[in-house]
């Protein structure tokens, strides 16, 4: 089957401008590790400040990967979740942890 190029690179643009960046993929991971609160997400994510966090769970949200939910009785106010459309997402981030892992290891052995 022939591949059509443009069609891909268009793909592999509209991916990383979803997920790209330095802190999306360490959110979702964070959310997915159980960490629902925000002070819980930004203790996860070591560098992440208050206001960065704050910005891409918004845009994480616009872009239906993360689920808000507040409910002022509750004991946690305001919980994220993320959503069936981000889990999907899921197998290929653990293949990026998989290839990260084993990319640091090659540079060890390699110095």
């Amino acid at each position: 089957m022939e591949r059509n190029q443009k069609e891909e690179v268009q793909a592999l643009q509209d991916t990383l401008h979803v997920l790209g960046g330095k802190w999306r993929l360490p959110i979702i991971n964070s959310i997915c590790n159980g960490n629902n609160r925000f002070r819980e997400i930004e203790r996860s994510i070591p560098g992440i400040t208050t206001r960065m966090l704050s910005r891409e769970l918004k845009e994480m949200e616009l872009n239906m990967l993360i689920k808000r939910t507040e409910d002022r009785d509750a004991e946690i106010q305001v919980k994220y979740e993320s959503t069936p459309y981000c889990k999907s997402f899921g197998p290929v981030i653990e293949e990026m942890i998989k290839w990260g892992k084993s990319h640091r290891q090659e540079i060890i052995r390699k110095s």
